[in-house]
């Protein structure tokens, strides 16, 4: 790719905090132009924004609800307007469901797989033509260890990163003769809100199954993401990378 850094842009759909927000800033320590996509978190949106902005990046915050291709559109409209097509698309958003499976009803299962799924399959189908036209982008999918390993009580989450995963490695060889790249990263457990579905004794038995002795970092899990998107990252491609201190190998 010819373009600078401070020429490349980066949409990090979910990047109003967690995860996503310290992706965000990850790249905005670059100087790289960075849209921050997010559906009711504006005001996080904006912290995020902010934060971004101290490192001189030029930066962008944008509401749409992933499940409407019309919103999807209206964003990258909004996007153009702002000189900011992406060169590359993190699909961060997401959402996690804790319960039995037998207590799941339509309604959870729906949510959880159009969020995290038909959300990064509309995304992706929209960005991905400019990427195709310029010979060359970056496609990274935050999915999750569970998409691998699967997890008791997260049978409908597990069940979506593991169709993200499929979707990575399937989109990859599609892409590959572009100059694209499509990789996973497939986290264990963050410390970010969603690991607030477990009280403190939860949380420590789990981190006590981990080898590292402890869960990661959301910074730690951003540097990933910012390596698999460098331009020296372009033959690692369809692979599903899972942080996860040692708990999975």
């Amino acid at each position: 790719m010819n373009k600078s850094i401070r020429d490349t842009t980066v949409l990090v759909t979910g990047g109003s905090r967690g995860i996503g927000a310290a992706i965000a800033e990850r790249f905005a320590t670059v100087g790289m132009k960075v849209a921050i996509h997010y559906l009711e978190q504006h005001e996080s949106a904006n912290d995020t924004a902010r934060r971004c902005l101290r490192h001189g990046a030029q930066v962008l915050t944008a509401t749409a609800d992933l499940r409407s291709r019309d919103q999807i559109e209206r964003m990258q409209e909004k996007l153009h307007k702002h000189g900011m097509v992406p060169d590359i698309l993190v699909n961060n958003a997401g959402i996690s469901h804790y319960g039995m499976l037998s207590d799941v009803t339509e309604d959870d299962w729906d949510r959880v797989m159009d969020i995290n799924l038909k959300g990064m399959f509309l995304t992706t189908q929209t960005f991905m033509p400019h990427m195709v036209s310029q010979k060359y982008g970056r496609i990274i999918n935050v999915s999750s260890v569970w998409g691998i390993a699967g997890a008791s009580c997260e049978v409908v989450y597990s069940t979506a990163k593991g169709g993200m995963n499929a979707f990575t490695k399937a989109l990859a060889k599609e892409l590959a003769p572009s100059g694209i790249t499509v990789n996973a990263v497939a986290p264990g457990p963050v410390e970010t809100s969603m690991m607030n579905e477990f009280d403190a004794a939860e949380k420590e038995a789990i981190a006590g199954e981990i080898p590292a002795g402890r869960f990661a970092l959301p910074e730690e899990i951003a540097s990933l993401v910012y390596f698999l998107a460098l331009p020296e990252s372009g033959y690692i491609n369809g692979q599903i990378i899972s942080p996860n201190g040692g708990w999975l190998t």
